[in-house]
Parts: C-alpha cells; structure tokens; sequence
C-alpha cells in the first residue's frame, strides 16, 4: 500500500490527532446496529399484537431486515469506497434514525415492514463504512489491536445488550421504544462523526458503478437469505424455498462470472481469493450460524422452560457479555500482537465450542449456575478472543481502494450466518421435538404429564440442536487454523509510516 493513502491528512503525515474520539461514536454506531438485531426480538410479541399482525406474517419484522441489510451490504461497501466513507457513514446513520422513527410511530404492518427494510438498508450503508474508517484511521499494530478490541467486543456483546435493553423497554415503557431509543444514538455518533473524523486521502475508489453485478449479487444473496428464512416457517421440502435457493446459485455463479470479466467490478475477485481473508470470512460465517441459533434457543429456554421475565431473560446472557468484552479487549488485544491470528481464532471457537458442548447437557431442572452460566462466560471468551483479530484481519493487505467491499464481505458473512443458523437449528431442534413428543406422549395420561413431556421434548430439541453448532464451531477452528497463515503485525512498521511498500504488506490493516 502506498503511504500517502494511510497517513492521516495532518500536515505532520502523523497518526490523526482525533482517532480515539472517533472510534467512540464509530462504536456508538455500531452498538447500535448490533443492538437493533435483538431489542426488537423481545418486542415482537407486543407489536405483533397492537398492529394486528397474523402469526404467518409476523416474521417478517425480522426478514424485512435481514434481507434489505444481507443483500445490499456488496452494494454499501462499494458506495463507501465511492463517495467516502465518512459520508456514507453520517448519510447511513441519518437514514437509520430516520426509519427508526418510522418504526416506532408505525400504524399498521405495512409501515412495519417498510421501516425495518429502510432500517436494513441503511445499516448496509453504516456497517461497511464504521469499519473501514477504523481500518484507515488506526495504522500502528499496537493501536490498532486495542480499537479492534473494542470494536470486536461490542459487535459480539452488543447481541446480548439488546436483549437486556429490549426486556426493560418492552416491560416499563412500551414496544416503540425499541425503535425511538435508536434516533439519539444516531444522532450523536452523525454529530460526531462529522466534526471528529477526518478520512485520509486517496483512498476512494472512484471507478464507474458495476451496475451488473449490483443487480446479481443482491437478488443472489436476497433469495439465499429468504431461502433460509422460508425454509425455517415452510420447511426444507417446499417448493418455494427450492426455488430460492435454485435461484441464488444461478445469480451468485452468474455474479462471479461478470465479477471477473469487467473492468471495474463491485466485488473484485481478488478481494476473496486472497487464502486469510477467505478462511476468515468463512469460519467467522460458520461461527455465527451457531451463535444465532444459540441466542434463539436460550432464550426460549430460559422463558419457556425456566419462566424468566423479559428483563431477567436479558440479564442472563451477562456471562457471555462479560466473556466477550474480557475475550476481545483483554486476551485478544493483548496477544494478537505477539501470537499469529490463526493461534487466537482456532484455539477460541474451540474454547467456543467447549462451552456449547456443556449446553448439551441441558434438562429440564438444570441448574443456572452450574451449567448455564459457565457455558456462556466459556463462549463469550472464545468468541471474543477469536472474533478480535478475525475482524482485523479481514482486510488483511487490502488496498484502500477496496476497503469498503473487504469490510461488507465480512458483514455478508456474518448475515448469512445468521440467517442459515436461525433456519438451520431451528429446524433441526423442530424436528428433533416432534419426534420426542410422539415417542413420549402415548405414556403421558394426566394433563401435567403431558405438559411435561412437551417440555422435554423441547430441550430434547435444543441439545440436539446444539450438538450440531458444537460440530459447526468446530469446523470453524478447523478452517481459521488451517487457512489463516498470516504471521503476527510488525511491530516495527507502521504503516504508511513511510515504512515502504514491503513493510506495509506485513501490517495486516483492517477494514470492515
């Protein structure tokens, strides 16, 4: 990489004086997208019931997200690598805060959905931008394994925040709050961004929009998300969802043919290709498909099972929060200076997948303090330890030009992830509970007993389930030790230090 596209625009070519402030509302953002994804789970049921929603309908406050955010993420990291990303970062934040406000005023379904979409797209613009600002504007290895640190801890507690957040404000307030309590932290991380970051120079890529291949890859990877998501309500059998999943391979293949054959593409080929950014998008996919699904089965466990409120629900999952903010900021940060990435990443989804396996043993009458709780803080540790230099890697010898793609690719691995997690697990636990319940309820005669075998039949379904995301965690520590070769930073260059362009190639810079 050449300096003059990694030095601040000071006239001194020094780091920028104003990087801490900015990261502060850089995570202010990011908390809040973060936090988006569940605060409204806790909310549905009561939205649901005052916009008079049908069951069969219902799912679609969380798809309408899921898919406007999945399938434009391609097209918001390009755009960011085109106008900038400080402008795509404060445009993407207004136009949240925006559809948030529509969310939380909505008077019917239809102004539901259409905010969660506006929601969705915005947050495709926000998420690329946030973390290729981080990538450009923190240059020296040891800085920048602190403001990872903090970043990688927020992306993975943030989750568990919004299921607290959502408890309180569903209980005490009202549903809508899950929507207005966006618009102030919008608000203030625009404000901020505005007048604290200053994006250095050179970077944009200001080639000609490759309007094919935004066309492909969002149609592609909609039906793979809306393929994921049909099969979890419809099942794997329907023909919609074979339809789906028939068609995102077609417009994925097409998309990666018209990737390599014009001259300026949305995703270049290289981007991908390069053997640690792909093991990295690929083991971070495989180790959020079992987080999602985990995040969803305790939750109805400790509701259903245990008779948990909302709030106490949310405060349950504080283990895996403490996990990740102590996995990310404390082991992460302290030892991806000095330790190769793939010895953090593969020994943490394996630490990851020792706390899944205890979920396993999961019954009835199980003890919250004996299994619960150290399985999540175990998970928590993994995850933030392995998450921490997987997302600073992600851009690893990236040229700025490509910094925004590189940083949504790793967002799209992470979305997908979630919604083949949710679809996958679900299913599996569905299944693994129907089957329970018809082997068992012919010797359930009384009414309790009955309740009693649906209820084990329940988290009959969850542990078979969770074995699975034990096999999946696995196979993700598998990969990141296996395909991430990338040596530890060099302490001695910093990039765009005028180091030259031999050292900077050794720096991992990273983007999201």
């Amino acid at each position: 990489m050449s300096e003059t596209t990694l030095k601040a625009p000071g006239k001194t070519g020094g780091p920028d004086a104003n990087r801490w402030k900015a990261l502060a509302f850089i995570a202010l953002a990011q908390l809040m997208v973060v936090l988006d994804a569940t605060i409204v789970n806790i909310a549905m049921p009561s939205a649901q019931q005052d916009l008079g929603i049908s069951d069969g309908n219902r799912q679609w406050i969380v798809t309408a997200y899921a898919l406007a955010f999945g399938g434009l993420l391609l097209f918001g990291g390009r755009i960011a690598d085109l106008w900038g990303r400080k402008r795509a970062f404060v445009v993407g934040l207004g136009g949240f805060a925006a559809a948030s406000a529509l969310g939380g005023a909505a008077a019917n379904e239809a102004m539901m959905f259409g905010a969660r979409a506006l929601q969705g797209a915005f947050g495709a613009l926000l998420a690329p931008a946030a973390l290729s600002l981080l990538a450009v504007m923190f240059t020296d290895a040891k800085e920048r394994a602190k403001a990872f640190g903090i970043y990688g801890a927020i992306a993975g507690g943030g989750g568990a925040v919004g299921l607290i957040l959502g408890g309180f404000l569903t209980e005490y307030l009202d549903w809508r709050w899950t929507f207005f309590v966006n618009i102030p932290f919008a608000i203030i991380a625009a404000a901020g961004a505005y007048f604290v970051i200053r994006e250095p120079e050179g970077g944009r890529n200001r080639s000609a929009l490759d309007i094919p291949g935004v066309v492909l890859s969002t149609l592609g990877l909609v039906s793979l998300v809306y393929g994921f998501t049909r099969a979890e309500s419809e099942g794997w059998s329907d023909s919609v969802t074979i339809g789906m999943f028939v068609a995102s391979a077609v417009l994925l293949a097409a998309f990666v043919i018209v990737e390599s054959k014009v001259k300026a593409p949305l995703l270049p080929l290289r981007v991908i290709t390069e053997r640690n950014r792909g093991g990295i998008y690929l083991s971070l996919g495989l180790a959020i498909i079992s987080m999602f699904g985990l995040f969803l089965f305790l939750t109805y466990y400790l509701q259903i099972v245990k008779g948990y409120t909302p709030v106490k629900t949310g405060f349950a999952f504080l283990p895996m929060i403490a996990g990740m903010i102590t996995g990310s900021t404390q082991i992460g940060t302290r030892l991806m200076t000095r330790v190769a990435p793939r010895l953090l990443m593969g020994p943490g989804f394996l630490v990851a997948a020792l706390g899944m396996l205890l979920l396993t043993q999961l019954e009835i009458d199980s003890s919250y303090a004996a299994v619960l709780m150290p399985a999540m803080l175990l998970l928590g540790l993994g995850m933030g330890t392995a998450f921490m230099p997987a997302m600073s890697l992600a851009t690893y010898g990236i040229e700025p030009r490509d910094a925004g793609v590189a940083s949504a690719m790793v967002n799209t691995s992470q979305q997908v992830g979630g919604a083949i997690g949710t679809a996958l697990l679900n299913t599996i636990a569905a299944s693994a509970t129907t089957s329970y319940i018809k082997d068992h309820v012919a010797g359930a005669t009384s009414k309790p007993q009955q309740q009693l075998v649906q209820l084990e039949g329940m988290v009959h379904g969850y542990t078979s389930a969770i074995w699975f995301a034990v096999g999946i965690l696995v196979a993700a520590a598998a990969i990141a030790l296996t395909l991430v070769n990338a040596g530890k930073p060099d302490m001695g260059a910093v990039a765009g230090s005028g180091a030259g362009d031999a050292e900077d190639a050794a720096v991992p810079v990273m983007v999201h």
